[in-house]
């Protein structure tokens, strides 16, 4: 019951959370500085972490289903594979939970640390809105770069299954991206750009409300940085059952 309790608790203060940042960008003063502040480091920072989790998983997908696709003679699908792998479960979920691992934890060390040094205590007795300031911008950007990194994931998987499959499948190219072009279906980057924003909004609403419940100094911090990393992740892998269970009858793939 405690337990059942402290879930209903964290849901209600996450969604207020939510609606309070959310509102704050119809007001001003808008930190429209912050925002790309926080998109640059987002994106950008993470873009080789993405680059390379895309490639090498391409690759693997490639190289695990290549053998067992040739004893059926069908090679000629390993790009169709692939791509339909990444687009519909693997882009969006690996690019969240790389997201968690690298920004979730650093929004909740973030806040964390203002927070038990009374820098947002400092914030509050000067006027300024610690939501609109530290929440709102980093929600923001965390929606908008997340799709963004989504499908720089899926564009690059595709390539490094390509590359795997003319090295070591000995599949031509033209056949590679004729079949890899069936995945590309309307419905489906549809799902992944929706379970992209979902994952998003976790990953910023653990981190920031984990960083704004910091307790016990330092080790409080580290403490919130581990938990919203584990949150993260499970909210994300247990969603994304969800969504993809409604996205089955809502979008229908391969249309």
């Amino acid at each position: 019951m405690n337990f059942l309790k402290l879930a209903l608790f964290e849901l209600q203060e996450s969604t207020l959370l939510v609606g309070r940042s959310l509102r704050s960008l119809f007001s001003r003063p808008r930190y429209f500085r912050e925002i790309i502040l926080q998109m640059d480091a987002i994106g950008v920072g993470s873009l080789v972490i993405i680059l390379l989790t895309g490639f090498f998983t391409g690759g693997v997908l490639a190289l695990q289903t290549g053998s067992t696709l040739s004893s059926f003679g069908a090679k000629g699908y390993s790009g169709r594979l692939v791509s339909s792998s990444l687009v519909r479960e693997l882009g969006p979920v690996l690019t969240a939970l790389m997201i968690a691992g690298r920004v979730g934890s650093g929004i909740a060390a973030e806040l964390g640390s203002m927070l038990v040094s009374e820098q947002i205590d400092a914030m509050r007795a000067l006027g300024t809105d610690p939501v609109r300031k530290l929440v709102a911008p980093r929600m923001v950007a965390l929606l908008v770069m997340v799709p963004a990194l989504t499908v720089v994931c899926i564009g690059v998987g595709t390539v490094g299954g390509l590359l795997t499959s003319r090295t070591l499948l000995g599949l031509t190219t033209s056949v590679y991206l004729s079949s890899a072009k069936e995945a590309f279906r309307t419905n489906d980057l549809l799902g992944s750009l929706i379970k992209a924003v979902s994952f998003a909004l976790i990953v910023a609403v653990v981190g920031c409300r984990t960083g704004l419940r910091t307790s016990g100094g330092t080790v409080g911090v580290g403490r919130s940085t581990t938990q919203s990393v584990v949150v993260s992740s499970i909210l994300i892998l247990v969603v994304d059952f969800f969504i993809t269970k409604a996205l089955q009858t809502l979008l229908p793939p391969g249309r």
